[in-house]
């Protein structure tokens, strides 16, 4: 819980776009204590929680890692199942539905981003994205399991090379030069602040946050490596 305090601390300081030192002054303490709290060195007493708690208008299990509701609700297994597809429960373990639930929850917050934009380019290739993501992994289930592999027209030994991973990269290439075209002729992008995104997408948001978050610590555990 102390990594993710001291995670959270940080990013709510660089959402808000302060420095360390206006932070440190604001929350009444040095820049070198809010350096070590933000860094996990040491970890603060109650009072100075509070204090931030208020100063980034979070609640303590948030910025405790306890939830990802910054209002403080947990995120309960019934809401993430209710989430994305109300109604609708998966077959199989509760774990692959809790996991099909919040990609199908954070997917539908990036598409109905996507749909804000309007760009066509956009949408396509990152749905181009995702969908050889899928294949790839139904791919090494269905070669597993023992089905006969002439029912795909990709060969399995191009299929074990990395087509889906080369194919997913020349997508991700696609998606984000329509980004930047839209950058260039000044297109309104969709506000992605936490309070526009909660009220847009009540419980999928919820459901992004987690994806990104766990998405986020293997990514930097990797990248410590």
């Amino acid at each position: 819980m102390a990594s993710e305090f001291s995670r959270t601390l940080s990013l709510l300081r660089k959402e808000r776009g302060v420095s360390q030192r206006t932070a440190a002054s604001d929350l009444g303490i040095s820049q070198a204590l809010l350096s070590h709290y933000e860094n996990g060195i040491r970890e603060p007493g109650l009072s100075f929680v509070v204090k931030a708690c208020d100063y980034y208008h979070v609640s303590a299990d948030f910025i405790l890692g306890r939830t990802l509701s910054r209002e403080g609700s947990m995120l309960t297994s019934e809401e993430i199942l209710n989430a994305a597809e109300p109604g609708n429960v998966l077959q199989g373990s509760v774990m692959a539905t809790l996991q099909s639930k919040l990609l199908s929850g954070a997917i539908g917050v990036l598409f109905g981003l996507l749909g804000k934009l309007g760009d066509k380019t956009a949408i396509n290739a990152a749905a181009a994205y995702l969908g050889s993501g899928v294949y790839q992994l139904y791919r090494h289930l269905y070669r597993e399991a023992g089905a006969n592999e002439g029912y795909f027209a990709l060969d399995a030994g191009d299929c074990a090379m990395g087509m889906a991973e080369v194919d997913m990269k020349l997508e991700e290439t696609k998606f984000v030069h329509a980004l930047k075209q839209q950058t260039a002729q000044k297109a309104a992008f969709p506000d992605l602040s936490p309070e526009t995104l909660a009220e847009a997408y009540p419980g999928r948001n919820q459901s992004m946050t987690q994806v990104l978050s766990s998405a986020d610590a293997r990514l930097n555990g990797l990248s410590q490596q």
